[in-house]
């Protein structure tokens, strides 16, 4: 099964989604699983795992409708208060819904830099492993050394990385990036999506030759046991169309095996999400 680790929906509401700028006009507007099951067909894709862009618990809701009335979505990455008192009971109701997989936070858009070490968010981190949820990291580069810390104080907990921490691509800022990179990889509990990847990059004048060392570092660092493929459709289209991102993954991986290509391409994703064929 090739599955996409990482895509949206949503009703577009231009409060709610003020993060969508009028220089993102392309998706100010609404995306539903019927506007991506074609595009997904187009590309030799079977399913994808659709992940949370708002947070709150109608969210969640809203994605989870989705998936049940859509098999191709085969997992949800919802939202939940993970501060909240009673966030043990309020995971083990949740369990109860089988796609969904596990939870995000917007970390990157805290002012504090330091938000996911605050200690009612580790004690909610530290809930998800018993009810089998997994956490997906959203981050700037700024936080990969606080995002060591953070992983560091759970060892069992199966985290995965968005959008390679959305580096500077545009800018050519690979250095420090790298380097914090790689110190974070030695969490083996993390994995880490190819994902959200040309939207770093120059929106209009992006190419593959800007893109290969950020994957270089990320598939030398990860391996293919712990990379995923995903789109970020569809902020994806900002940048370009959903060919063009699987394309850059395909170019880059060429001389890989077909058992590598195809952990990367799903077996990957299908493991860390519990998704059964």
């Amino acid at each position: 099964m090739t599955i996409d680790s990482h895509q949206h929906f949503w009703t577009f509401d231009p409060i709610r989604d003020s993060w969508i700028t009028d220089e993102m006009s392309v998706i100010q507007r609404n995306f539903y699983p019927e506007d991506l099951q074609p595009t997904l067909q187009q590309n030799g894709i079977d399913a994808c795992i659709a992940v949370q862009a708002d947070q709150s618990l109608s969210e969640t809701r809203f994605l989870l409708d989705l998936a049940t009335k859509n098999d191709f979505v085969k997992a949800v990455v919802g939202w939940i208060d993970l501060q909240a008192d009673a966030i043990d009971e309020q995971l083990s109701e949740w369990k109860s819904d089988k796609k969904l997989a596990g939870f995000r936070h917007v970390l990157q858009a805290e002012p504090d830099t330091e938000y996911m070490l605050r200690p009612s968010f580790l004690r909610g981190i530290s809930k998800l492993k018993k009810h089998g949820f997994t956490y997906d990291i959203l981050i700037f580069p700024k936080h990969l050394v606080t995002v060591q810390k953070f992983v560091a104080q759970f060892s069992d907990q199966p985290f995965v990385l968005d959008h390679i921490a959305k580096p500077y691509i545009k800018a050519g800022l690979i250095d420090d990036w790298k380097r914090d990179i790689k110190s974070l990889a030695k969490f083996e509990n993390l994995q880490c999506k190819v994902s959200g990847i040309i939207t770093e990059a120059d929106w209009k004048r992006w190419n593959y030759e800007q893109i290969k060392p950020f994957l270089d570092v990320v598939f030398d660092t990860f391996g293919t046991d712990r990379i995923m493929f995903g789109s970020d459709w569809p902020v994806c289209l900002v940048a370009g169309d959903y060919s063009q991102v699987k394309v850059v993954i395909e170019t880059y991986m060429k001389g890989f095996s077909v058992s590598e290509k195809a952990k990367v391409f799903g077996e990957n994703a299908a493991r860390f999400y519990g998704i059964i064929e």
